[in-house]
């Protein structure tokens, strides 16, 4: 699974070189989609310098691996530990309830990632791949969708759920009818997820995601 141990960089420059921004060694996504960027190699100088020419004196993004250590000059906003899990034995399955949510629903949208905080989402990273929503008296009450996409892997991400329709498992739900239009295109559904959110990847695991690996996230501010 090598791509896994780089999947921005795989994405940006496979599937999603649509949303890609290149300097050299370096990539980002178009930023009104989604502050990820990367390097071919975290260890070469010159993969940041391309990253800070890139994004401009003060620039920000977002970026992970197994170590974020940029060098001098760069400022850390933000650095947290976090896990990649893989499908091991989930049951995919589409589900009856679920929606295909698309531009006009990017309101609602932001508005549920506003009050559940699931990870970072804009107005543009619904273009990603395909979201799915559950709907409670034409209320968006819960989500999730399709996120980085390296060589035969799609990831599942913004999984959130309203506080008022917790404990019915609808985030398992949609997770599955997520993977299940993974898996019709051949691919295998993997995640991230914040180390610190035990329940979440308790969850994952439970329905069939191992963990893969341990890693870092981290938002940086170029000299």
């Amino acid at each position: 699974m090598p791509v896994l141990d780089n999947p921005v960089w795989a994405a940006l420059t496979g599937p999603h070189a649509r949303f890609a921004e290149v300097s050299g060694a370096a990539a980002r996504y178009d930023p009104a989609v989604t502050r990820f960027a990367t390097l071919a190699d975290r260890a070469d100088p010159h993969a940041w310098a391309d990253l800070a020419t890139l994004i401009g004196r003060g620039g920000s993004v977002a970026l992970s691996g197994d170590t974020v250590d940029p060098p001098a000059g760069w400022r850390v906003q933000f650095r947290g530990a976090g896990v990649q899990l893989v499908d091991d034995r989930l049951v995919a399955a589409d589900d009856p309830d679920a929606v295909v949510l698309g531009a006009d629903d990017v309101p609602e949208m932001l508005d549920l990632v506003e009050r559940t905080q699931p990870g970072p989402f804009l107005a543009r990273t619904v273009e990603l791949g395909t979201y799915l929503g559950i709907r409670r008296g034409g209320r968006l009450v819960a989500m999730a969708g399709e996120r980085l996409h390296p060589p035969g892997w799609t990831e599942i991400s913004a999984v959130c759920t309203d506080e008022a329709h917790r404990g019915q498992g609808l985030a398992t739900r949609l997770v599955r009818a997520v993977a299940a239009g993974i898996r019709r295109r051949g691919e295998t559904p993997f995640m991230h997820a914040s180390a610190t959110n035990t329940n979440a990847i308790r969850l994952y695991e439970s329905i069939g995601f191992r963990l893969r690996k341990r890693t870092m996230f981290a938002m940086l501010t170029s000299p």
